[in-house]
């Protein structure tokens, strides 16, 4: 149920928007919705709703501050329908790349796995891409993955989601065709492709900054709600430009000339594919907070980036590294695989009580590799399940009460809007440094990760545990939700795709996975 509110004083902080809780407010001081209150569910045209919503500031408030005055069922007014016609309604942040690409002229089709809804994705035959602008690549998957934020979007938890886009962020290929103004890529050449859009020419690209690109994301939303934008993502809703993923046979590269890393052939997919995200990702959350000689470690969350990071920490020369999450698999796999310490919180309940009794004096560096969407407890779970909050707070706060004084934090894990309860006092208090990673720089990092692959210095395929279709997307998404056991990172193949390499899993099908199908 949206709650649409009155807030019963001026807010005390500057308003806010959320991505998935409204609370509105007039000017500071008038104390009002901005909505007339003989508005009603019945009575009130959607597009009315939506044009106060645009032109009035969005409060958010905490649960005790608010008292709901009008209701609408997610039937009337769901969010993704809210944030898209807000997103209308501010229009679109100016970009040098477009995200909408041309089908070929031949009118040939290619498999894509698409969004329907919360729950419902569907493989679906869409349009193969032709050149659309002149710094495009055309792509052959011959690798993609699920990735744990990919969840996000299964539970349409992400914003400006559109029935019909092609998802996927994480993928590598071989070049099919290539625009006139790419010269260093090469058609038939072996590539993999940054989850982020980088133009290679503003400010922070010219630093290898490419997640923060400051022109290839067009969402006006998300530049109101932030105060800026990300660059713009591959397959990750219209939050972040709406760019077709690499789910898919065939994949538009735009500004192809930066965002694509030629591989060697020494490398294989297996190894290549995940330079994509999760290892620059886990590289960037551990260098970026600092981890050195002789720290102790903790790591929330031990899905694929959890147990990268463990390896990195241990790379960077951490003392000791303690793993915490509820998934026995994922616990047994990073003890066995990685030797690290762990925690199941669904043992331990009191996690701080349990690091204090393992590192008395507290953890140097924490790092939450975890996720927003799964709140453990009820207090949480009612404001989640209210639209009170979108994100929650309480992996944030373990590992500030966890760290000790003067440690750092950081947070890598996909945190998206705006949370209730947060230990701010401990935060200053302790003098914790508390780091919010961004989205990683894929550009930053992967040429020397490539180098730490190709000399065996790090081995990702570690972390992989099955190889699936691409038909079974589907199923994967379900079965990647449910964390079954012993499945971490999947590589999923295309008819594009070369066979399984030495070591690597073998093909199999989600259907015939079993309870069990943990293995080190």
């Amino acid at each position: 149920m949206w709650a649409f509110a009155r807030p019963l004083a001026d807010p005390p902080i500057a308003s806010r928007h959320s991505t998935s809780c409204l609370y509105l407010g007039g000017p500071p001081g008038a104390g009002t919705t901005g909505i007339p209150s003989s508005y009603d569910a019945a009575t009130t045209s959607f597009d009315h709703i939506v044009d106060h919503i645009a032109t009035r500031r969005i409060h958010i408030r905490s649960a005790a501050q608010n008292i709901p005055t009008l209701h609408f069922t997610l039937q009337n007014l769901t969010m993704q329908a809210v944030s898209n016609k807000l997103a209308e309604r501010l229009g679109d942040a100016p970009t040098v790349v477009g995200a909408d690409y041309k089908p070929r002229a031949d009118g040939s089709k290619m498999k894509a796995l698409a969004w329907f809804g919360a729950r419902d994705v569907r493989l679906i035959d869409a349009p193969i891409p032709d050149i659309t602008e002149p710094d495009d690549v055309i792509l052959k998957v011959t690798g993609t993955t699920i990735c744990g934020s990919d969840l996000h979007l299964y539970h349409g938890e992400i914003i400006q989601l559109q029935e019909g886009d092609i998802l996927g962020h994480e993928f590598m290929g071989i070049v099919d065709r290539v625009g006139p103004n790419v010269h260093n890529i090469q058609v038939g050449q072996r590539v993999v492709a940054s989850f982020q859009i980088a133009c290679g020419e503003c400010s922070y690209c010219k630093q290898k900054l490419s997640s923060m690109c400051d022109r290839t994301n067009s969402s006006g939303l998300q530049n109101a709600m932030y105060g800026h934008r990300d660059a713009g993502f591959f397959g990750y809703s219209h939050f972040t430009g709406g760019f077709p993923g690499g789910q898919a046979e065939y994949v538009r590269v735009p500004k192809g000339n930066v965002n694509l890393l030629p591989i060697p052939d020494s490398v294989p997919d297996e190894k290549a594919l995940y330079l994509s995200d999760i290892l620059p990702t886990s590289y960037h959350a551990v260098v970026d907070v600092g981890v050195k000689e002789g720290d102790v470690v903790g790591i929330w969350g031990l899905g694929p980036i959890g147990q990268c990071a463990a390896r990195f920490a241990l790379m960077k020369g951490a003392q000791r590294v303690i793993g915490i999450d509820n998934v026995p698999d994922r616990l047994a796999f990073a003890q066995k695989s990685s030797g690290i310490e762990v925690i199941n919180f669904a043992e331990h309940t009191d996690v701080v009580k349990r690091i204090q009794e393992l590192v008395p004096g507290g953890l140097d560096i924490a790092i939450d590799c975890g996720t927003f969407h799964q709140p453990k407890t009820l207090l949480h779970k009612v404001e989640k399940a209210l639209m009170l909050e979108t994100d929650v707070s309480e992996i944030v706060n373990e590992m500030i009460t966890s760290t000790r004084k003067m440690g750092s934090c950081g947070i890598i894990a996909a945190y998206a809007g705006y949370t209730n309860h947060f230990n701010i006092g401990a935060l200053m208090e302790k003098g914790i440094r508390l780091i919010g990673h961004g989205q990683a720089p894929v550009h930053k990092y992967w040429k020397e990760i490539l180098e730490m692959i190709e000399t065996g210095k790090f081995d990702p395929t570690f972390v992989l545990t099955h190889r699936v279709p691409l038909e079974d997307f589907p199923a994967l998404y379900a079965s990647f939700d449910k964390r079954l056991g012993g499945v971490e990172k999947v590589f999923v193949e295309t008819k594009f795709s070369a066979p399984p390499s030495h070591g690597a899993p073998k093909l199999s099908r989600v259907a015939e996975w079993g309870d069990e199908v943990y293995k080190v």
